[in-house]
């Protein structure tokens, strides 16, 4: 079995990325291919339909590689964050350069495939913009179009940059004290690390095997 994992996350070893990984390994696959896109250059599809009879891009960048290993590949897992509580413009623009497997054969259809997002944005919060949600229907909507069977997905509670950007207490549109309200720091608010949720884990461990389940027909 060969394993396609997809980082957007441009974050040095991020969460995003460490969930992927982590979800690779739990397939136990044979041959695991992980690629973050931050390290690549992929311009968004130009709806050009030069694919049509090729089923080849003709943008000449790293997008015609990467989806020459999504068509090579027998499982995908798609990470990607939720920047303005809708999919990374990267993951996005790595779906868009897919599309020319469509055409005709339809290339990637029957292959399982699973979606992971991490998002700052709490889950529990009615008054706030629905973000993993939205990130995990933008890519289990292209699997679904594509005809992968889409074995699930599983949200990360991830960072807001403001925890990076050093303004602290002086800014006044902190994404921390929006979420947390007036008085957040980032000392007292801490920062949210995949390995401290022992909930998450387990669930994209557990998706890593269903993974494997769903390729072997179990």
């Amino acid at each position: 079995m060969k394993v396609l994992g997809i980082s957007g996350s441009p974050i040095k070893n991020s969460n995003t990325d460490r969930a992927v990984k982590m979800v690779m390994e739990a397939t136990m696959a044979g041959k695991q291919w992980f690629y973050k896109l931050s390290d690549y250059r992929i311009s968004p599809c130009n709806a050009c339909l030069g694919c049509v009879e090729s089923n080849r891009c003709v943008i000449d960048d790293d997008g015609l590689m990467l989806a020459e290993k999504a068509f090579k590949a027998d499982v995908i897992i798609i990470g990607g964050y939720t920047p303005y509580s809708s999919l990374d413009s990267r993951t996005k623009a790595f779906l868009e350069r897919l599309y020319p497997l469509r055409h005709r054969h339809g290339l990637m259809a029957g292959k399982p495939g699973a979606a992971i997002v991490t998002c700052a944005m709490p889950q529990d919060r009615p008054d706030m913009p629905p973000a993993c949600e939205n990130g995990l229907q933008a890519i289990r909507n292209y699997m679904l179009e594509e005809g992968l069977r889409y074995v699930g997905g599983v949200s990360v509670l991830g960072n807001v940059p403001c925890v990076k950007c050093k303004t602290g207490i002086q800014c006044q549109v902190s994404g921390l004290k929006m979420i947390h309200g007036p008085d957040a720091t980032v000392e007292k608010v801490g920062i949210n690390t995949l390995e401290d949720n022992p909930e998450t884990v387990a669930a994209l461990q557990k998706l890593g095997q269903d993974l494997r389940a769903a390729y072997y027909g179990g």
